[in-house]
């Protein structure tokens, strides 16, 4: 067999399905031991005002805490908490879209130092609006669940008999005993999507998806410069486009807002080709296939009509003191 093919195996699928099911894993772990161990409620008291709020369970609570350390173990505890019959379907959905602040949170760092150094002032404006649009899907699931779900009974009514506290090993124990259970079930699912999803790469399936987007009729208003980064946005990565965008920055053939502008809209159209790619084999993984495609699909959705918004609203100001 070619070795730049055993290479590209490696590297593409093994190591990927691999690193996936060890996080996984742990974030099973992770998740049983929190609720073995109890700790669902003292989590939930960081975020107990939007709990509230949003009539939103202490379950939920927990998972937008955790979410802040890993967005695995924040989904693993609300899969553990639906098929156990604790969080219904409705609730499970506004809280995977609740936890897009956290996850914003846990990939900032790495985006604002690597687009500060090449885009510099356009950078702050770029983050700020991608943060005021996680905010907006926030403050926006909040208002949702007011309305949709029902308001919980009191913590007295729900509070259910004490019982005894296990130890941190019998938990540990306890937790082992359920991974092993469920980590069957996620191979099962996860593995075979894994790899037709690495085949379909391979046949240039989402190249050629990339190549549709980026060279849409809807980026007409674009200024004809920014589409490069707009391209490569979407059919390279995101430090592409970047490295793009400060060429032309430099020799001033694009302005901040250019750069802003073109940036979002890579943005908007990348986000879904890569959640499939790489984040709908993971949630099938965690979650029953339909739900984990309903799940990619809403977050994703939602998601853009957030950015969208907040990019309207720049576009217009920004157009205005020109």
């Amino acid at each position: 067999m070619d070795y730049a093919l055993l290479v590209e195996i490696w590297s593409q699928l093994l190591w990927p399905l691999t690193r996936i099911l060890i996080f996984v894993a742990i974030g099973l772990v992770i998740a049983s031991l929190i609720e073995s161990l109890k700790w669902t409620d003292h989590m939930a008291a960081l975020a107990r005002p939007l709990i509230r709020l949003g009539n939103l369970s202490t379950i939920t609570g927990a998972s937008f805490t955790m979410a802040f350390v890993s967005g695995v173990s924040a989904n693993t505890m609300l899969a553990e908490a639906l098929d156990k019959g604790r969080l219904e379907k409705k609730e499970m959905i506004l809280a995977n879209l609740f936890n897009s602040l956290p996850r914003y949170f846990l990939h900032l760092p790495t985006v604002f130092f690597l687009t500060v150094p090449l885009i510099k002032g356009a950078a702050v404006i770029y983050v700020a609006i991608t943060f005021t649009a996680s905010l907006l899907q926030t403050m926006t699931v909040v208002a949702a669940s007011r309305i949709l779900l029902p308001r919980p009974e009191s913590a007295a009514v729900l509070k259910p008999k004490q019982s005894k506290k296990p130890t941190l090993s019998e938990a540990l124990a306890r937790s082992l005993r359920r991974l092993k259970k469920r980590m069957k079930k996620i191979v099962l699912f996860m593995v075979p999507v894994y790899i037709l999803f690495f085949l379909f790469t391979r046949l240039g399936i989402f190249d050629q998806l990339e190549e549709i987007f980026a060279s849409a009729w809807f980026l007409s208003w674009l200024p004809p410069q920014s589409l490069g980064i707009v391209i490569l946005h979407v059919t390279a990565e995101f430090s592409a486009g970047l490295a793009a965008a400060s060429a032309l920055m430099a020799d001033d053939s694009l302005g901040v807002r250019g750069v802003v502008l073109a940036l979002l809209a890579g943005n908007i159209l990348a986000a879904p080709i890569r959640a499939v790619r790489h984040q709908l084999p993971y949630y099938i993984g965690i979650f029953p296939p339909k739900l984990a495609m309903e799940l990619v699909v809403v977050s994703q959705a939602v998601r853009a009509l957030c950015v969208i918004a907040v990019g309207f609203l720049y576009y217009h100001f920004s157009m205005s003191i020109q």
